[in-house]
């Protein structure tokens, strides 16, 4: 599944917000996941975890324009795709509104 969004600023506040963002998401929901890894090797983010007994992993790319997440859904979760992209699509969107 991959998501390009729009950012609207430049790479390292798009960066910033990024990691702003995954660490609320660490405090928030951090107990429901195991085994979480993020890495930045230049301006792309590599994300591996286990949630709820699935694995997922993934990439959040900064282009001059747009982040591009870019994830591996398991297959279980194929079914929820559409409804997974629209969370994605809309959390991302809001992230970068005001940037």
């Amino acid at each position: 599944m991959k998501i390009a969004i729009p950012h609207h600023t430049t790479r390292a506040k798009a960066r910033t917000i990024i990691e702003t963002r995954l660490r609320d998401l660490e405090k928030d929901h951090g107990e429901k996941a195991k085994d979480v890894k993020h890495e930045w090797q230049n301006d792309t983010l590599y994300v591996n975890l286990k949630a709820k007994g699935f694995s997922a992993k993934g990439t959040v790319e900064i282009t001059e324009t747009d982040v591009i997440i870019d994830g591996k859904l398991p297959l279980l979760a194929l079914p929820f795709e559409s409804k997974i992209r629209q969370t994605v699509e809309r959390e991302a969107a809001s992230m970068f509104r005001t940037a």
